[in-house]
């Protein structure tokens, strides 16, 4: 029998790095226009991001990095699953390796991007602002459309139903709660057509995807910490 401690710790970590991601989500949403503004024209881009200056750099920090207690929520409970659910180690660590490129890729906005802003910012020269937002576009669609959202968000859409099933078998939640992991799952992998579009012009697109999938699955990760929790008191959930 699972030490009741070690499905607290998990459910506190679920938790916490869902609520904690939350807040410089809201703020770039409502300061910046994110996820929006990554689809805007480069040059607009890196104005807006120069004019924003510091607040706006600390800001993206948070974000790559308040999303680390997920890891170990990740982590704690693949360790306590893999015995007697052998998929639930190597569904870990994809769902490690989504979380850790998606740090990569928000992190270019910390240290990469605010270098092509500011040389962005100080020039008048067309040919110089030609060539840095071409220096933008390469990054981004590296670091944020490869990385951050195709890779990083299709391993963690793949954990999320990995572990949908994997902790509905171990039975840890019913079937309502593991069907609603696997319904986000879905929505949120109807998003990655979003970014084909970026190279495939005219390619279909359901816009709502990539915010409806991420809330769900943020909701799930954090009705998922408070079963765990209730798991390590001893509380019995029904559905």
């Amino acid at each position: 029998m699972k030490p009741r401690s070690d499905f607290f710790s998990s459910g506190i970590a679920f938790i916490a790095g869902s609520v904690l991601v939350l807040i410089p989500y809201t703020i770039l949403v409502v300061t910046f226009n994110y996820p929006e503004v990554l689809r805007n024209p480069a040059g607009e881009i890196l104005t807006r991001f120069h004019a924003a200056g510091s607040p706006l750099i600390f800001t993206w920090l948070a974000f790559a990095l308040l999303g680390f207690p997920l890891l170990f929520g990740y982590h704690r409970l693949g360790q306590l699953l893999q015995k007697d659910h052998p998929f639930a180690g190597f569904a870990t660590f994809i769902g490690l390796a989504g979380g850790l490129v998606q740090i990569i890729g928000l992190l270019r906005w910390v240290f990469v991007v605010p270098v092509l802003a500011s040389a962005y910012s100080g020039t008048d020269s067309q040919v110089v602002k030609t060539s840095l937002e071409s220096s933008f576009m390469l990054i981004h669609q590296f670091g944020g459309v490869l990385l951050g959202e195709h890779l990083g968000q299709l391993f963690t859409i793949f954990w999320l139903i990995s572990f949908s099933v994997i902790l509905f078998q171990a039975g840890l939640i019913g079937k309502g709660f593991a069907g609603f992991g696997l319904l986000s799952g879905f929505i949120y992998l109807l998003a990655q057509a979003e970014l084909l579009a970026t190279v495939i012009p005219g390619f279909p697109v359901w816009e709502p995807a990539g915010f409806i999938g991420s809330t769900l699955w943020l909701i799930w990760m954090i009705v998922l910490g408070i079963r765990l929790m209730g798991k390590g008191f001893g509380v019995r959930h029904k559905e």
